[in-house]
């Protein structure tokens, strides 16, 4: 491994101890946890910006935590492996960097839309951020077989991918479940939008899956 390799393994898992350390301390600390959720009504009166990205590091409980560690864990770094094969070390590195923290960016946009008046909304977590990583890896490996929670048989990817965005918006236009369905497919839209706009040919590759 070289010293490039270090250095990105490094940062890569430097985020993720920071979110671990951080919902952590959020679990325990209400009022530490209060400082760093996505609240739009905040972010559109009061400026405070820091809260579009300070939310990706904490989580509700440790099965919200747990369950996005898992799915960066077999996921994030295999998508990791690929775009440095792609791209290099340290270019392939900065991909993968972007893609989680732009889809947690961009998980926001339409709850800020939304609630930006609305002082009374929160959330949290790195899901915006995770689907942005799953979709990407999706659309660069469409033939890799995932499994969907309470469904025993694994799946091609690129049906997969329909599937969950299905679920995602019928949780969304039903409402009322707690769960951020809004975030879970904006981060995913901007990790399929981030490998067309890298690798154009990839994500028409994807698309003559279904053809």
């Amino acid at each position: 491994m070289n010293k490039d390799t270090d250095l990105i393994m490094q940062i890569l898992y430097l985020v993720l101890l920071c979110i671990i350390l951080v919902s952590m301390r959020g679990f325990n600390h209400r009022g530490f946890q209060e400082k760093l959720l996505y609240i739009p009504y905040e972010v559109k009166h009061h400026h405070a910006y820091y809260r579009i990205v300070s939310h990706i590091f904490i989580h509700q409980d440790w099965a919200h935590l747990l369950f996005n560690l898992f799915t960066l864990y077999f996921l994030g770094e295999h998508l990791e492996m690929l775009l440095k094969m792609t791209y290099g070390e340290i270019i392939g590195g900065a991909h993968w960097l972007i893609l989680f923290f732009g889809g947690g960016v961009f998980a926001t946009l339409y709850s800020y839309y939304k609630h930006q008046d609305n002082s009374n909304y929160r959330s949290l977590g790195a899901s915006g951020a995770v689907s942005s990583i799953v979709f990407a890896m999706i659309i660069c490996n469409p033939q890799m077989e995932l499994m969907i929670m309470f469904f025993p048989f694994p799946i091609k990817a690129y049906i997969f991918g329909p599937l969950y965005l299905l679920f995602e918006y019928y949780g969304h236009k039903k409402g009322r479940s707690g769960i951020a369905h809004d975030a879970h497919i904006g981060g995913a839209l901007f990790g399929v939008m981030y490998i067309f706009l890298i690798n154009f040919e990839q994500g028409v590759a994807f698309f003559k899956q279904f053809i």
